[in-house]
C-alpha cells in the first residue's frame, strides 16, 4: 500500500470514528437525565450507558491509533514493524491501516 493511499485510507476511518463519537458523546451526555423508575428499566438503562462509554472508550483508542499512523507516514516509518523494522505485509496494512507491529510481533508472548 503506498502512502498516499494508506494515507486517505486513515483519514476516511478517523472521519467515521470521529463522527461515531462524536454521536456516543451525545446519547453518554443525556446520563445527567435522572434514571426510570422501574428496576429493569434503570438495569437497561445502567447497562446502555456501560455498552456507550466501551464504545466511545474503543472509539478513541482507534482515533488514536490513527493519527498515530498518520504520524509515521509524515516521518516516514509507516509500513516497518516498530519491533522489528521488518516491513509489515500489504495485506495486513489493507485490514489495518494502523497497524505497527507485523504479525509476528503482534502475536501475545
Amino acid at each position: 500500500m503506498n502512502h498516499a493511499k494508506a494515507r486517505a485510507a486513515l483519514l476516511t476511518l478517523r472521519t467515521e470514528l470521529a463522527a461515531r463519537h462524536q454521536r456516543i458523546d451525545k446519547h453518554i451526555g443525556h446520563r445527567d437525565e435522572p434514571l426510570p423508575s422501574g428496576r429493569n428499566d434503570r438495569a437497561v438503562e445502567l447497562g446502555n450507558r456501560e455498552t456507550l462509554e466501551q464504545l466511545d472508550e474503543g472509539a478513541q483508542l482507534e482515533l488514536a491509533q490513527i493519527d498515530h499512523a498518520l504520524d509515521r507516514i509524515e516521518a516516514g516509518s509507516y509500513g516497518r514493524c516498530e519491533r522489528c523494522h521488518r516491513s509489515i505485509p500489504r495485506a495486513r496494512l489493507e485490514l489495518l491501516p494502523y497497524a505497527t507491529r507485523c504479525v509476528l510481533c503482534a502475536e501475545p508472548a
